[in-house]
């Protein structure tokens, strides 16, 4: 691709937003940057940050883009814009960074070759932290070659890593998202029976976070959020059962299995619907302090 390309990002959420402005950095060399958002204030006020060669634009504008970038909520957002729109230019490459479905992206994928534009499932791990600091991980399924085309563009990357066909990025984040929800309502279930065994959240975490119990969950997520209360609202728990369902859909379509991650996904879908999907998704550690009649806090709240 030239250096007079012109990018395209839709979506700017809690991660899509700093996403996009990474991208408006000179050192990435694009011409001019369009930025559409169902909420239209949302991308003229990001555009008005970023400078002049940044505009907000309508959906069907970005279709004169040779690199559009999408993160948005789930595939089902991603089918609705490109219903929306009009043909792209042939030869532009869409990089979608939603956590989305395999399916859908051999879907959206084949719709897309209709037109010369190539797809890439390319949902990124990394949190609201890494799409500010522009250290996020993308994992990529589609066309290895296309991807070290517009490799140099993802400027909120630290790593980005073609894992194989389209489809397979999205399902290797959705197993990661699942991970991530059995590491935490593992270690919350954990902390709980120790508390009532009389023994406090915060010395439990000092001596498994030296053992070989820790995680990112017990190092990081439940002392910052959960001992703390404040659950600050960084990643859906919605979000993460529905990332958690995909997975098993995953295994299933392979015939995998994986009693366990099933297990996992049926708590974390159940914790959604009880303690509600906007919540950050560490509250679901609040569905297992209602079944333990405790509340797991530091002593240092």
């Amino acid at each position: 691709m030239s250096q007079s390309l012109t990018l395209a990002f839709v979506g700017l959420g809690a991660m899509g937003g700093p996403m996009a402005a990474h991208l408006a950095a000179p050192e990435v060399g694009a011409e001019t940057l369009l930025l559409y958002n169902r909420t239209a204030n949302k991308a003229q006020a990001l555009a008005a940050e970023l400078g002049a060669r940044v505009q907000a634009v309508s959906l069907p504008e970005i279709a004169r883009a040779d690199l559009i970038v999408s993160c948005l909520p789930t595939s089902q957002e991603v089918s609705e814009v490109l219903a929306q729109l009009p043909s792209l230019k042939r030869g532009a490459v869409w990089v979608d960074c939603t956590s989305g479905h395999p399916d859908a992206a051999r879907v959206q994928a084949d719709q897309l070759a209709q037109q010369g534009v190539t797809f890439l499932d390319a949902p990124v791990s990394g949190g609201t932290a890494g799409a500010q600091a522009g250290t996020l991980t993308v994992m990529v399924g589609g066309d290895a070659q296309v991807l070290d085309r517009v490799r140099p563009y993802l400027a909120f990357a630290a790593l980005v890593r073609h894992v194989g066909p389209s489809g397979a990025g999205f399902a290797l984040k959705a197993v990661n998202n699942i991970l991530l929800a059995t590491q935490l309502l593992a270690t919350g279930e954990g902390l709980a029976a120790l508390a009532r065994c009389g023994v406090s959240p915060d010395a439990a975490l000092e001596v498994i976070n030296a053992s070989s119990g820790r995680s990112n969950a017990s190092q990081n997520l439940i002392p910052q959020r959960v001992l703390t209360r404040e659950f600050p609202v960084t990643f859906k728990l919605g979000l993460l059962a529905k990332d958690a369902d995909i997975a098993l859909d995953v295994a299933l379509s392979v015939q995998a299995s994986t009693p366990l991650l099933a297990q996992v996904a049926g708590l974390t879908r159940g914790a959604s619907r009880l303690i509600g999907p906007d919540h950050d998704h560490t509250a679901a550690l609040q569905l297992i302090e209602q079944l333990n009649g405790l509340e797991l806090t530091g002593e240092r709240r």
